[in-house]
């Protein structure tokens, strides 16, 4: 018989048991929000040389830092240099180059005067009438990147800025854990898809709900999801269903992992040859949890009540996936929150209640209010939610004004511990 655990100790089982899938090399544009997978080193300064901060005259700082209105400095210009060209000239004393926004500078030069600055220009000569730009307007080599510097180390999540870093470079192909197929399926006679929408409507089948916001969660959470489909209460069905799974990374299922007649998930994993790690957590909503590998895969299986299905999701389910991904960090943080209302529990469990959080008042507290009925199959409670308060399994009730933690589903800093 397993051990009935905490919901931290549950998480730590789970992630001791998922590790990062091996690294591929993947072209840049199908990088997004995948993690590296190895410490990336400039193999060229950038920018690769001193260049124009803007369009103007390159000239010599102790030739123009004088010049204003009623004193302007008339330099020779030598030749003009756009971006994408070279200048062929160093600048001596008295001397100036055209030169625009990327172009690199002239030897000689250490100053760009932008052109607002400049008067009577011509092809030979230009007049300066302001000394404001003496030293300025040059991007210098290697400012942004040195030639052998980390610029990104392993485990960065490559998000649009990252991407541009790596193209600056010519990286074209970074070493990344890539993107895990997490499949998913849930059980029941009752339960049926949108195809069947006249006996949803008419009141003899209940949608499958749950196959829609999983799919979502795996989605944002930044994994592939393959839908198996849904079993019927039956061990023929459920076998039928899963022998698909032993091709994905993770597999995530719902209902059936309780204690009913018809509840045959666990029996049916034993004989797959499951090697089962935790059942059932000491927590609410949530409860009938299972974890376990079947044949090197791990399956997390959720209870089938829609809410308990998103909170064990993303307490269990969220942080497996990032682990898969690469990610150090898999696990959002909490905060502490002011709770806005006396509430009133249940059993002696650690309580995940549907809340809003928000700031309030002159100091900008974080305040949190239910967002009405708990009920684990009140899905509403969920999307009117953005977080989770958490009530420790030895308070048997909330007073009004009472500090407790807050794991918001919206919050992108995480931590390496389960903070729950």
């Amino acid at each position: 018989m397993l051990n009935m655990l905490t919901p931290t100790e549950a998480a730590r089982v789970i992630l001791e048991h998922v590790a990062p899938l091996p690294a591929v090399r993947q072209p840049l544009r199908e990088a997004l929000d995948l993690v590296l997978a190895e410490d990336v080193a400039s193999p060229i300064d950038l920018p690769p040389w001193d260049n124009s901060a803007m369009d103007g005259y390159a000239a010599r700082a102790v030739d123009v830092e004088g010049a204003g209105p009623d004193r302007a400095v008339v330099l020779a210009v030598i030749e003009s240099v756009a971006a994408g060209q070279f200048p062929q000239r160093p600048l001596g004393p008295g001397q100036a180059t055209r030169i625009f926004t990327g172009a690199p500078l002239p030897a000689g030069a250490d100053t760009v005067v932008r052109q607002e600055d400049t008067e009577g220009a011509s092809p030979e000569r230009v007049a300066i009438v302001a000394g404001r730009d003496a030293r300025k307007n040059v991007r210098y080599r290697g400012e942004d990147i040195r030639k052998g510097a980390v610029v990104l180390p392993a485990g960065t999540l490559l998000g649009p800025a990252q991407l541009g870093v790596l193209a600056s470079i010519a990286h074209g192909t970074p070493l990344v854990h890539p993107a895990p197929r997490v499949a998913f399926m849930g059980s029941g006679d009752e339960i049926v898809d949108l195809d069947h929408a006249d006996e949803i409507l008419a009141g003899r089948k209940i949608a499958t709900s749950n196959s829609y916001t999983l799919h979502a969660l795996i989605r944002r959470a930044g994994g592939i999801p393959a839908d198996l489909g849904l079993a019927r209460d039956t061990k023929d069905s459920l076998r039928e269903h899963l022998e698909p799974a032993r091709d994905a990374d993770l597999l995530v299922t719902t209902a059936g992992v309780s204690v009913g007649e018809h509840d045959f998930l666990r029996e049916v994993l034993a004989e797959l040859g499951c090697d089962m790690k935790l059942w059932r957590v000491r927590m609410r909503p949530g409860a009938p949890l299972g974890f376990g590998l079947l044949d090197g895969t791990p399956w997390i299986g959720l209870p089938g009540n829609p809410v308990s299905t998103m909170v064990t999701f993303e307490l269990f389910v969220r942080p497996a996936i990032r682990r898969l991904l690469g990610h150090r960090l898999p696990f959002r943080r909490t905060v502490p929150v002011c709770v806005a209302e006396p509430i009133t529990l249940g059993p002696r469990l650690r309580h995940f209640l549907r809340a809003v959080v928000q700031p309030e008042g002159t100091g900008g507290a974080l305040v949190a209010r239910l967002t009405g009925p708990q009920g684990s199959g009140i899905l509403t409670s969920m999307a009117r939610a953005n977080a989770l308060l958490i009530v420790p399994e030895d308070r048997a009730g909330v007073s009004a004004g009472d500090t407790l933690t807050a794991l918001l589903l919206d919050d992108p800093h995480h931590v390496a511990e389960a903070p729950f």
